[in-house]
């Protein structure tokens, strides 16, 4: 039960996620691995300079277990960067500039866009998101926030029904997003609600005059150097922000880069360093220890679960306490994705593991958190 159950009732339920979402580009397949780990020093790849393991400190027995492991549980990339140095990168079935399916790690992303936001003056976290949400004005989630939406306590309507099926066949998700009730009192409920973050695209297009697929494009991707990471949009132009990021592992490293230089990298400031805190240095909400601002933490604490059952009230049947995992620090945090895609950032040693790979299927054992954790505490010196 808890927590580790409730991530494995949104693979189950993510299933329809997966059915109904972009396959990826199937002319980029290889016939068999199409890289292993950089092994000469001084090279550079896509940009990246490559080291040994052992010339950053780090152990390269443990990181081929890691790459074994990984290649077992269907992943099509596998990469550890230590110190923006990269010592182990993996392809499998794909070319590493092939875009990919992401899932959920677009949260960890659509955070990232509302705080560039907020530092560019666009928008303030306590904006009640009726100011952009006209439809909400006069009604019970009048006083809803953006920051209730980036920590997943809004109190906005939510089932699996409406969060896996109905929301995927709508033809303007944020439409269909906006168009749902007030469920419970905001702040008072934690729900892993893909609807509410929908929500999200409206609030940014209408903060900062621009969509946010473009908004993506020119205010993260391109200062980055994510030239393989582009947003899907549906059938009337708004852009999946809960789900619908195409990327690869090389640059969901150069994302986590951002975050590791606490809102700079590259020589460009994106994020104010406060914002970073807030969004992957504490628990956002008291109804959840292990989650920021769409990003989950490895503190410990309350622990909540993606599908968890709860009273009618919104809160959990049974009360789990406890750390994602204990055999990292407790500053480690990650973008998690359906079917086992991770970035796992350890801020401490300042190493990232990477892995983007194929959704398990029924009976299978997908990757995860305690996958990528288990990489970095035996990798570490």
């Amino acid at each position: 039960m808890g927590l580790r159950r409730g991530l494995a009732a949104l693979t189950v339920a993510g299933a329809i996620v997966a059915a109904t979402a972009y396959a990826g580009p199937p002319d980029r397949a290889v016939s068999a691995t199409a890289a292993s780990a950089p092994a000469t020093d001084g090279k550079r790849v896509e940009g990246w300079p490559v080291r040994s393991p052992a010339s950053v400190g780090l152990r390269g027995s443990a990181l081929r277990d890691g790459a074994q492991v990984a290649r077992r549980r269907d992943s099509t990339c596998f990469a550890v960067v230590r110190n923006g140095k990269l010592v182990r990168e993996d392809n499998w079935q794909l070319r590493r500039d092939a875009p990919r399916e992401v899932y959920s790690i677009t949260k960890s992303v659509t955070s990232t866009l509302v705080g560039i936001a907020v530092r560019d003056g666009d928008l303030r976290l306590d904006d009640r998101v009726a100011r952009y949400v006209p439809q909400w004005r006069g009604t019970a989630s009048a006083t809803v926030t953006v920051r209730n939406l980036l920590a997943n306590d809004s109190g906005r309507f939510w089932s699996l029904q409406s969060d896996y099926a109905d929301l995927l066949a709508a033809r303007s998700r944020t439409a269909y997003a906006i168009g749902l009730s007030q469920q419970h009192a905001p702040g008072t409920a934690w729900a892993y609600n893909n609807a509410a973050i929908q929500v999200l695209e409206r609030v940014l297009e209408r903060s900062t005059g621009m969509g946010v697929a473009r908004y993506a494009r020119t205010r993260l991707f391109e200062p980055l150097g994510m030239a393989r990471t582009r947003f899907i949009t549906d059938r009337a132009d708004d852009a999946a922000v809960f789900y619908g990021l195409q990327t690869t592992c090389l640059d969901l490293a150069r994302f986590g880069m951002l975050q590791l230089g606490r809102g700079k990298a590259y020589g460009t400031r994106l994020l104010d360093k406060g914002y970073v805190t807030d969004a992957v240095g504490r628990p956002s909400t008291p109804h959840n220890a292990a989650y920021g601002y769409l990003w989950w933490l490895n503190r410990p604490g309350l622990l909540r679960g993606a599908t968890d059952a709860v009273d009618a009230q919104g809160q959990p049947l049974r009360q789990v306490t406890g750390q994602l995992a204990p055999s990292v620090g407790e500053d480690v945090y990650a973008a998690l994705g359906f079917g086992g895609q991770v970035l796992l950032v350890d801020p401490t040693t300042r190493t990232m593991v990477v892995r983007i790979g194929l959704p398990a299927q029924a009976g299978e054992e997908a990757y995860g958190f305690v996958d990528a954790a288990t990489v970095l505490s035996r990798a570490v010196r």
